[in-house]
């Protein structure tokens, strides 16, 4: 699972994310990126909202976002602690909750909702979540929407070289594991725990976008820079992968793909090629052409 040091991507800079704001009124999210900042620079990744832990009183309304459209590219939100429950107008939807992880494909269009699932609005807890966005090439904006529930025990999970921690593979692969998510480009995302004190280099592919988001602990990135929880690590294409010791237990998410050399116009809710497309993207959910909730 080694690469050689020669081969590093080099570290370009951490980011923090921005202040906390809200999304609907159960989702306290951090922005780390979108695609109209850094979302150009990490294609195939658009957008990256971290919601850090967070304690919810027991309620008797559920908390959330409602009915609301997307097009063009996947949303993949990974749980950690709490539960959601998602329903879209492709008739997709369930339940995710600590280590599951949902993989929407917008596509062509598609309406969806989240919220917190009925146990954890009653019963309450904390909950900790991220969202990121997949952008699409301009061939499969078109595609129908998909939606998979990938469970935590359908996601391998990879012991590290002298035991310095594990890999959740939840896409691509490493180490003999191979995560169950299905993608239109070539994408890895890992879960990434390392022990106190250790080290290790993850190999990831030369020419691929690739960064990380630290979710908790403390690392030292390619023997350089320390990089704190919230942090996002940004690394250069070239390179056979990264090197990170942990200062303290860490937990991070991986990301790294293939990057898509088309024009990324955003909206709100909508990433297309053009302008006009996105102009048709708003008529399109007008018309009622990216289905309903029922």
């Amino acid at each position: 699972m080694k690469s050689t040091h020669a081969t590093m991507k080099k570290l370009l800079r951490l980011h923090q994310s921005s202040a906390t704001h809200w999304v609907g009124d159960g989702f306290p999210v951090r922005p780390v990126f979108n695609y109209n900042d850094l979302g150009r620079e990490l294609s195939p990744f658009l957008l990256l909202d971290y919601a850090a832990p967070h304690r919810f009183a027991p309620a008797s309304a559920r908390r959330g976002v409602g009915g609301h459209p997307h097009k063009g590219f996947e949303t993949v939100t990974v749980a950690y602690q709490g539960e959601l429950e998602h329903r879209d107008s492709s008739g997709g939807g369930g339940k995710i909750g600590a280590g599951d992880v949902q993989w929407m494909t917008a596509g062509r269009g598609i309406v969806h909702e989240e919220f917190h699932s009925a146990d954890f609005t009653r019963h309450g807890g904390t909950l900790q979540m991220v969202q990121l966005w997949v952008n699409l090439r301009a061939q499969d904006k078109t595609a129908a929407p998909r939606y998979q529930t990938l469970l935590k025990t359908q996601i391998p999970t990879v012991t590290l070289p002298q035991d310095a921690g594990t890999v959740r593979v939840i896409a691509g692969g490493v180490g003999g594991g191979h995560g169950p998510a299905k993608t239109f480009t070539p994408i890895n995302l890992w879960d990434v725990d390392l022990r106190a004190g250790q080290s290790a280099e993850l190999p990831l592919p030369d020419g691929h976008t690739t960064a990380f988001l630290l979710l908790s602990g403390e690392v030292t990135v390619n023997g350089g820079k320390t990089a704190r929880e919230g942090d996002l690590a940004l690394f250069a294409r070239a390179g056979g992968g990264i090197a990170v010791a942990a200062k303290s237990a860490a937990k991070l998410l991986v990301m790294s793909g293939e990057p898509i050399d088309e024009p990324i116009v955003g909206h709100g809710p909508f990433v297309m090629n053009s302008r006009a497309e996105i102009q048709q993207a708003f008529e399109e959910y007008q018309l009622g052409h990216m289905g309903e909730l029922v």
